[in-house]
């Protein structure tokens, strides 16, 4: 009969990388955290080096009677989607650009209807603002 006590051994799992793997994974997290904000609003803001002005395709004018003009050829509101893919037909450009010059008294509704013309023909709008903001 064996009355000695035995001695257990009792294993135990390796924890010395355990240490260098939360490391790594802690510096990730942050990483990321920093990288993703999810409050943040993203825009196009445009970019130029210097003082160059896109390619005019069409220019569309409004006066402060709310009349349209395509080029220099008055139109009204309901001809002005036809009157603007005549001519682009006509420039055949690769990105033709809608630019529009308002007037400061022209109704944001008549800005718009330029806009929503441009938009049906997948054309690029660009509003002409003065530069000195006079």
């Amino acid at each position: 009969m064996n009355l000695r006590k035995r001695l257990r051994e009792t294993s135990e799992p390796h924890t010395s990388a355990l240490n260098d793997i939360l490391f790594i994974l802690l510096l990730f997290f942050l990483i990321i955290s920093t990288l993703a904000n999810p409050n943040v609003i993203k825009l196009s803001i445009p970019k130029a080096k210097s003082d160059t002005k896109a390619k005019q395709t069409v220019v569309v004018s409004i006066d402060p009677e709310q009349h349209f003009f395509v080029g220099t050829h008055a139109t009204n509101a309901d001809s002005l989607q036809s009157a603007i893919q005549q001519v682009v037909a006509r420039s055949q450009d690769a990105e033709p650009t809608v630019i529009i010059n308002a007037d400061k008294k022209a109704e944001a509704e008549s800005i718009v209807a330029v806009m929503r013309a441009a938009r049906a023909l997948n054309l690029r709008t660009v509003l002409a603002i003065d530069k000195e903001g006079k």
